[in-house]
């Protein structure tokens, strides 16, 4: 695991063209991307605990120049699940969204549930990658939780760490996990205190209004930190549902196989409703074909002499702020830089031949994890055990010592008294 590795150019890139927003809602300060039609209703991807906003910028990229609305979104610090529903809904309220399509990863999947428990008229369809319906399991191995407010935030870092595998990856696998390395580095010790308080909250997911063919499971079948016996909990609560199993891809599959999950996010997208906008999209024309890439070069060889204004056209939905919203934006590209390169025709025909062909049948069977899990129950009990003992020798052992420094200085000072 890389702890300095540089950020991978496509995400320069990203930040580059799609602007942060930053909106303080009743003390809690909610970051997010939005990006895309907003005319679209908005698919709202919800990370994980190691996870940020950023983590989802691939699928910005690929889905918004196909006419999607794509908002993703840090967790705020919340510190109890009530909470954190009371504060999506505000945030919803903020941003005017109504109606919405959530795709959630480990943590982020369970508060996507919770919320479609709770709000079932805002919540249109559901995606899981890798989550689970309960917290038992993590409080039962994190017993420390309620101290850890006062926890240092390098032991915090050290142990959300703790579970992602160090050791070798394959490449597209290992590039995810430096990145999301990069982004708990950016968490402060508050952020990840209340993330951690989420995950070891006593809670569990009830019976959802949604039905299960508006639920979509995409989990991957190699390393997740999230337990097999609690991804098959959320596969038997959901029977109706559709697979989406990823044979590869780690704990992170958006961000290492970014083709394959913005695939089936789009076979979902559009089995349920959900009709794409990329008439609207700057750089593609309305009747959808945008020509072969040696006519558009021709095309671009002929206006060079041109003035060109379409870059400010370009910007329609980027920089549009919902009603009323009184957002600080980070948004380091000019007014004259372009939008999101749309991918090519060829490779928008590609995309639409596999959603075509695959269908509903897009699930292979699950790999064999007996193996795996055992493996994932001795790696988190030296993890949990590793923790407690730094926790022990670099935190309350000082306390320990300068109490018994300040007892001694006391009683040989009654002593003198005497």
């Amino acid at each position: 695991m890389k702890g300095g590795s540089s950020a991978p150019g496509d995400y320069i890139y990203f930040k580059s063209q799609v602007p942060l927003h930053k909106i303080p809602i009743v003390l809690k300060q909610w970051r997010y991307y939005d990006f895309g039609p907003k005319v679209v209703p908005p698919l709202i991807c919800l990370p994980g605990t190691t996870g940020t906003a950023d983590v989802f910028y691939k699928q910005i990229m690929s889905l918004s120049t196909k006419g999607y609305r794509v908002i993703a979104v840090d967790i705020p610090r919340v510190w109890n699940h009530h909470e954190w529903v009371q504060a999506f809904e505000k945030f919803l309220d903020a941003i005017d969204v109504h109606h919405i399509h959530l795709f959630g990863s480990s943590l982020g999947g369970f508060l996507a549930q919770l919320f479609a428990q709770h709000r079932p008229r805002r919540v249109r369809s559901l995606i899981l990658s890798n989550t689970f319906l309960e917290t038992q399991r993590f409080s039962a191995a994190m017993p420390w939780v309620p101290i850890v407010c006062w926890t240092p935030s390098f032991l915090l870092k050290r142990y959300v760490l703790t579970g992602i595998p160090n050791g070798p990856h394959e490449p597209f696998i290992a590039d995810s996990v430096d990145f999301v390395v990069s982004q708990v580095e950016t968490l402060s010790r508050d952020d990840l205190a209340s993330r951690l308080t989420l995950t070891a909250d006593a809670a569990s997911v009830g019976p959802l209004l949604l039905s299960d063919s508006f639920i979509t499971l995409m989990d991957t079948n190699d390393y997740c930190a999230t337990p097999q016996q609690l991804k098959d909990q959320v596969s038997e609560r959901y029977p109706g549902a559709r697979r989406a199993y990823l044979k590869t891809g780690g704990e992170y599959p958006f961000l290492s196989r970014p083709d394959e999950v913005n695939l089936h996010l789009q076979l979902h997208l559009r089995r349920v409703g959900v009709e794409a906008r990329p008439d609207l999209v700057p750089g593609i024309p309305k009747d959808g074909s945008s020509g072969s890439s040696s006519e558009q070069n021709d095309k671009k060889d002929d206006t060079d002499d041109a003035p060109n204004n379409e870059h400010n056209d370009g910007r329609e939905y980027a920089d549009d702020a919902p009603n009323g919203d009184t957002t600080n934006s980070e948004n380091p590209s000019s007014e004259g830089q372009p939008p999101l390169v749309p991918e090519s025709t060829h490779s928008g025909n590609f995309d639409n031949q596999l959603l075509g062909a695959i269908g509903d049948d897009f699930s292979a069977p699950p790999l064999p994890h007996a193996f795996l899990e055992k493996q994932q129950h001795v790696f988190a009990t030296k993890a949990l055990f590793h923790f407690m003992l730094e926790f022990l020798i670099l935190y309350l052992l000082p306390l320990y010592l300068v109490r018994v420094y300040i007892n001694s200085k006391y009683s040989l000072k009654l002593g003198q008294s005497v």
